[in-house]
Parts: C-alpha cells; structure tokens; sequence
C-alpha cells in the first residue's frame, strides 16, 4: 500500500481494509447530499456511469474525512494524486485519525457488510419484501396502520436496490419496534446480499410479473432468486393463488429452510381463505386467524388494492394478532412520486403532502435542491407523528437536517411544531388556520415544498396554491430523462463531455426545469437555439457553459452580459462581432466561441476553403477564444446516407486538425448528434451533442426500447354527447355518424399543439384503455372524439401521447417526426415534472 504525506494542510492520514468499522451517523454515496459533514463517512462506488472517487476532493473540502475507496481506484485529494493499490494490515501516515480511509475490494460490498452487522444488532421483528408489483403499497399500508402502535422503521418511497437497502436498513434504531423494507432486484445473484442486510424475520412476496425478465434465464429462475429473501425467515406470508409462486416456495423454500411458516393465503380455499364482499365502494375482507374470525373494511374493489391489502391484513395479523386491529377504512391510494407544479404568487410546488417521516423528508427535500435556482426555498410541514423520537430530540434533528439542506425558514402546521419552532416562519395549530391565513408575502416567488402528514390534510394546501389549469397538462417524469441521459453517457469513453440540447423550450418539455434537472446531474454544457432562452436559463440560477447556436447582433451585449457563448458560422458574423467588440470597448475577459464548420450539411458553417481565412482573422482577435469546433451530421439516422457521413467525419476531422494545430491552447471538437452517439462512436472525440435522445426518442431507430417515454400528454372529458346517425360533428360539418354515437368532447386543440392533421379520424387518444378516433375538425381549444361503446364519464383522463399512443405514432400518422409533436406542445399547456 502507498504511503503518503500529502500537502500542507493534509500531514496524516489512518489507512485500513476491510471489514469497515465507523463511529459515523450518515453513509453517504452521492456527494450532492450532505448533511453533517464531520459525521459522514462516503462510499466511492465505481459504476457503469459514474465513478465516486472522482468525488471524494469536493467532499473533502466539505468536511467529510472519512472514505471507503476501492483497491486500485485513484483519486485528487488536496492537489495530490492517490491510490491504493494494494490491500495490507492497518497502515497510518500520521499519529491523527481525523483522515481515514478504507480500502476495500468493492464498496458496494462493503456497505451492505456494515450495515448488515448493524442490522444483526436488533432482535425486533423485521417484515422483508419483495415481488414485482405492489411492494411499496404493502410496505406503506402496513406502516399507515401500525405507525401509532409501534415505533417503526422503514425504506423511503421504493428505496430498495443492492444500495438504497442498505441505507434503508441503516435507519434502525433502538427506539424502533418493527422494520418494513422492501428488497427489488433485476438479475441473478442479487438477493443473498440483500438477505444479509434486512434479515427478515417475517417475510412478504406479493406477486411475479414480467418486470427484469431479461436478467433471468426463466420466470421461475426470477421467483427461486427472490426466494432466497426468506432463506432464514421464520414466516413467509403469500398470495397462494399465483401458481408459479406457489409451486416454487412449496420445492425450493422448503429445501433451503424446512422449518419456515408458510402462510399462503386464497380467496378459492384452504386454511388461510380469504372471503370478498363487494359492497359497491368499498370491500370486506374475511378470514379466520388461530380460529378467531378476522373481518376488516377497505375502501377500494379493484382486485390489486383488494390483495395488497390483504397482505398487509395477514402481516398485522402476525405481528400484533386480532387484539385492536387498526381501521382498514383509513387506507387511501398511495402517491408514488414528488411533482414539482407551477404555483399561484408566481411561485413553483413541489407536492409531497402524503405522509412525513424523516428519511421522507430528507428525500425531498434533496429533490427541492436538484432545481438549484435563484428563488429562495421554502418548507411547508407538518408535525411528525410516529417517529419513536421525543418531540424535543426530533425537532433538533429535523433543525439539523433543514439547515444541512439550506433551508431558512418554515410554514409549520401543528401543535408540536408551534411549540419547538425549529426554524424562523410562520405557525399554525392546524391547515385550516393556515388556509385561512395564507402568507402570501412568504410564499411569493418561491420553490416551495409541500410535506405533511396525511391526518392534515395537505392536499388541500397545494390545490390552494396550485395555478389553475384548463384540464390540459403535460407530465414530465424526470426517472424517465435521468434513464436516458445514463443511457447515452454509458456509451461514451471517459473523457467525452455531453452537450444537452434545451433550444425549443426543452424540445417542449421546460427548459428551466429540465436545464437545472441536467445541471444537477453534471452535463458539461447546455445549448439552446437564441440568446433570450440563454438569458432566462442564467436568470434561474443555470450556471452551466451555455452555447448559443443563433445569436443576433442585437443580443450580443445580452450574451456577454450573461456569460453566454455564441456559435460563430461565417466570416460575417465574425466581423459583426468583431464590430460589436469595437464599439463596446475592450473587455477585461475573453469571450468563449464556438465555431461552426460546414462538412455537408450546407445550412450554416464555415466552408473548408474559408479555413485558412478564418484562422488568419482570429489571430489577429484577442477578445474571442476558441471553446470548441462542431458540425452537423445530415444523414445520421440512416443506414443508406452512411457513406457520405463517413465523408462528413473525414473532412470535419482535417478541418479542425487544421485550426486547433493554429492555436496554442485546447480547443475541442463535436459532430455527433444523439443518433451519430450511437452509430459513429469513433466520431464522439471531446464532446457529443444529446438532443432528441434524452426526451424518449432514439432517432436511429435501433435501440429505442432502451429509452423511456419523458412525457405525456393529457386532458380531461369536458361534455359527452348522444349523437343521431346522420347528424354532423365540428367546424364545416365534417365529421358525420352513421350510427347513433357517443361524443365527448377534450379539452385541448391546435392552440395546445394538437394538429388540426388529426381531423377527421387521422387521429386517435387513449380513453380509459380504447384507442378513440377523433371525428370532425380539430378546434383551436377543442377536438370531438367518437367514444361509442367506451365505458367512460366526464371528468375522465385522456391520454392524447404517452406509452399509447407514443409520440412516434402520432408522427406517422401525420407525415412528421417526433421532434414536432413534442416541440408543438404550446406553453398555455401546464408542466407537471415528477420523479417516482
């Protein structure tokens, strides 16, 4: 192992190996999440996409002096190199163990050993579970009915890989009387770790479906891999009528432990039978429990609320048994994502005003700091309930971690938090107080959350503050743009730098949201098409390099005002720049250009016989530096133009050799676009440019199941109308019935971005499942469609693109593509962004 004496202000260091033994509160492993420095220790995980030792000099300087690197990993720290590239005894540079690090073969690893010999030190019941669907909901409606029992620990929201396990388990303290955590897992091998970290004593498997099947060899090879969740359970509880997962937990369960209780319930018979009466609204659940009956009322009938809750029925039943069960009637549907929503006293929300539990709330307010703008944030809370901390030691925490996220001050909702006041703000005893009394000097231009526990009732707080819409709106599911971005990331070298495209408003997605969703999660550069978009990004707290492709004249003091940089694509906007230069005066800073290179495209760019000029002219400039050189692919998406890109890279790769040779300084160069990333990769040299690709559309056409849909489109029924066959529908009486039909009416039209090509049955919209045509014309704020025959209400959602029908199926039908659909969507359309 290196030994090392590093720079002045780092004289010690304390080196160890494996297993890691730590004092510290907080496991982190992300750098963006910190909280109490001194207290942490950081895991640097090596993964496909990103490396964390890359991390570990920022978090230095943070504060943080505790670290598990992996053997052979380098990293900075404090201006010196280091690795580790053996694993020896105990080895101290200094006689301070203020500096430790941990070598270790695999973090991952070495994590899930901690926390799994943490778990081991707690004897009170833990409930593990897993399955493919329904595993949060179960995990919650146990939580919702027991949390004024028992004092209980549980996974945030889906917390449950190889990684967000174990810092769900790390939770456990010992004022808790039960865990809940739920394990998911996408390939073979998996499970055993996640075993070693929970250690169920009671065990959950709610269903098998077809989510992760590629990582699995068969469908029963997926159920035997969760299985192994249970392998020293002593209870198993389980839906006995999913056949394949009845017959696996009879062979292999019971090889691998014989003495597990199995409690395979049934709504057909056997021991466990479970009885459903439908009672219109709401359902009642009968069974028998050591020969007692057990009848409980819930307020759903769909058959997956009905068996999730009779899961969590079977699980009370274990853990407490028919003495005081709680009220099934309080369960409501579980809300399974943040949304961020624009807010009235022009502000933005963000929606999480389900329940409030601690590591609850640290997540979102970690979500609140991905949008790093300049408006100042605000917290809306609730008391907390249930949280087996004394009111007095929770308040403190809760004041730790609100100031650890940068918070200022609060709008508290509830007796406790009038009383402990752990922040500056403004108290109230109860959400009716607050309703009556909004603070709109407080709330007014703010990015404000919205976190409150479900018996307040906060939902109420956001439709107050929520900025009325039409029935139109379009959902952007923020996992689905990180899912991409990771996508593309994952097929360049280190170190090729990413370019996002937000021109167009974010392809119609928001250009403010998705730029600070881009700039919270480390692109190198954004673009956008004129100097206005670059102005509204800087005015939000977008601090990213931010090309400019069409900058005017007008604009130019605008763009180095705003520190933009600015596409330069012919030697007449170099002299108009050059002119602006002259007449503004010299400034005290170069200004960084991009200069665009015209390999075949022939819309803009330099030609290669205007090279040599052009090199000439920028010596003689010393206001510009020359940030990067780029062209644009033509035919990149299809296979039959692959020659002449070919051509393209060739002649793009001779041009820019030429000029960056002119230059004594690093000057890097981009050609590929999102279809280009994909098929040219000898072309991504320093950088590449992510436009379409990372909202949802793989524009090469082949690997499109990769990618998932960023947005959706929808709107809500208005009116439904019973037409005569032969009557007419719309504008010029163009859409006629030839049968009695049903007419609803939606709530958008060409004004929305729906196109008026749609008319007449060319287009078709989701209604509760059932492709519905459009009859008629399409109206500016309107558009009629035939939903004979459809079970269906006014008031009910409309899905005009999503999973069905997707963007790329309403191109086809039009004669376009997709970047129109999407760039069509106007702004009077609300964005909703969310993250599951």
């Amino acid at each position: 192992m290196k030994k090392l004496f590093l720079c002045a202000q780092i004289t010690h260091m304390e080196i160890f190996h494996s297993p890691v033994n730590t004092t510290a509160q907080y496991l982190l492993t992300d750098s963006r999440y910190v909280e109490q420095a001194t207290e942490s220790i950081f895991f640097a995980i090596k993964g496909e996409r990103h490396d964390g030792h890359a991390f570990i000099d920022e978090l230095y300087r943070k504060g943080v002096r505790e670290f598990v690197v992996e053997e052979g990993c380098g990293f900075q720290l404090a201006g010196e190199n280091v690795r580790f590239d053996e694993l020896t005894q105990t080895d101290k540079v200094g006689g301070d163990s203020s500096l430790k690090f941990w070598v270790v073969e695999n973090s991952v690893l070495a994590l899930q050993e901690l926390v799994a010999y943490h778990r081991s030190a707690f004897e009170i019941p833990v409930v593990g579970i897993t399955g493919s669907n329904g595993k949060t909901i179960v995990k919650e409606w146990i939580y919702e009915l027991l949390a004024n029992k028992l004092s209980v620990a549980k996974s945030p929201r889906s917390y449950n890989s190889q990684i967000g396990v174990p810092l769900s388990v790390w939770q456990l303290a010992k004022v808790h009387q039960l865990g809940i955590f739920e394990a998911g897992i996408s390939r073979k091998d998996e499970m055993k770790n996640l075993a070693d970290v929970i250690q169920p004593t009671i065990g959950i498997f709610t269903n098998i479906g077809s989510a992760h099947d590629e990582g699995f060899n068969s469908r029963k090879e997926k159920i035997a891999e969760k299985l192994r969740l249970f392998a020293k359970s002593k209870t198993l509880i389980y839906c006995a009528d999913h056949a394949e997962v009845n017959q696996e937990v009879s062979l292999l369960l019971k090889q691998i432990n014989p003495d597990i209780e199995l409690i395979g319930w049934s709504f057909e018979g056997g021991k466990f039978k479970v009885e459903v009466i439908n009672r219109g609204d709401s359902v009642i659940l009968k069974t028998r429990w050591k020969n007692k009956p057990v009848e409980v009322q819930i307020p759903f009938v769909d058959d997956a609320a009905i068996e999730n809750a009779t899961q969590a029925l079977f699980c009370i039943l274990k853990v407490r048994g028919t003495i005081n069960l709680p009220d099934f009637q309080t369960l409501r549907p579980l809300k399974m994502r943040l949304e961020m929503k624009y807010g009235i006293f022009d502000s933005y929300l963000v929606d999480d005003s389900y329940n409030n539990d601690l590591a609850g709330l640290e997540m979102a307010l970690n979500f609140l700091n991905q949008h790093n703008t300049k408006r100042d944030k605000l917290l809306v809370l609730s008391d907390i309930h249930e949280s087996g901390l004394a009111d007095d030691e929770l308040y403190k925490t809760v004041k730790k971690l609100l100031i650890s996220k940068g918070i200022t001050e609060i709008i508290g909702v509830g007796p406790a938090l009038q009383k402990h006041r752990p922040m500056p703000g403004m108290y109230y005893d109860s959400t009716e107080e607050l309703l009556s009394d909004l603070p709109r000097e407080m709330l007014s231009n703010r990015f404000t959350l919205v976190k409150g526990g479900r018996v307040f009732g906060f939902e109420r707080i956001i439709k107050r503050l929520e900025q009325k819409i039409h029935g139109t709106v379009f959902e952007i599911n923020l996992d689905s743009v990180q899912n991409n971005l990771n996508f593309y990331r994952k097929k360049l070298k280190p170190p090729t730098k990413l370019m996002a495209m937000v021109k167009a408003y974010a392809y119609g997605s928001g250009s403010t949201e998705i730029a600070a969703f881009l700039q919270y999660h480390r692109v190198d550069y954004l673009a956008v098409a004129y100097t206005d978009e670059g102005v509204s990004l800087r005015e939000n707290g977008i601090e990213l390099p931010i090309m400019v492709l069409n900058p005017q004249p007008e604009s130019f003091q605008n763009v180095v005002n705003y520190e933009l940089e600015p596409e330069v694509y012919s030697l007449k906007s170099l002299q108009a720049w050059v002119d602006f230069f002259e007449f503004s005066g010299s400034f005290e800073s170069k200004i960084n250009i991009h200069l665009k290179l015209d390999t075949g495209m022939h819309r803009l760019g330099f030609a290669p016989d205007e090279v040599d000029e052009l090199i000439d002219r920028l010596k003689d400039i010393s206001d510009f530096r020359v940030k990067s050189l780029f062209s644009h692919l033509s035919g990149a998406d299809d296979q039959q133009f692959h020659d002449f890109t070919l051509q393209q890279i060739e002649l793009f790769t001779e041009m820019s050799d030429k000029i960056r040779v002119a230059f004594p300084y690093q000057i890097d160069r981009h050609i590929c676009n999102t279809a280009g990333i994909l098929r040219y990769p000898q072309a991504h040299f320093e950088m590449v440019r992510l436009g379409i690709g990372l909202y949802g559309i793989e524009s090469s056409g082949g690997e499109q199941s990769a990618l998932r849909s960023v947005g959706k489109l929808k709107t809500v029924i208005s009116q439904i109308k019973e037409i005569s066959d032969g009557e007419t529908v719309g504008y010029s009486r163009k859409g006629k019935v030839e049968k009695p039909s049903r007419i609803a009416t939606i709530a958008i039209g060409y004004a929305d971005g729906y196109d008026r090509r749609f008319g007449n049955g060319v287009g078709e919209v989701n209604v509760n499942g059932v492709c519905c045509p459009v009859i008629g014309n399409v109206c500016m704020d309107m558009t009629m469609i035939d939903v004979t025959g459809v079970k269906c209400e006014e008031g009910d959602e409309v899905i005009i693109f999503g999973e069905s029908p997707t963007i790329s199926e309403l191109a086809t039908k039009i004669n376009t593509i997709p970047y129109e659909i999407l760039t069509n969507v106007g702004e009077r359309v609300k964005r909703i962004f969310f993250k599951e």
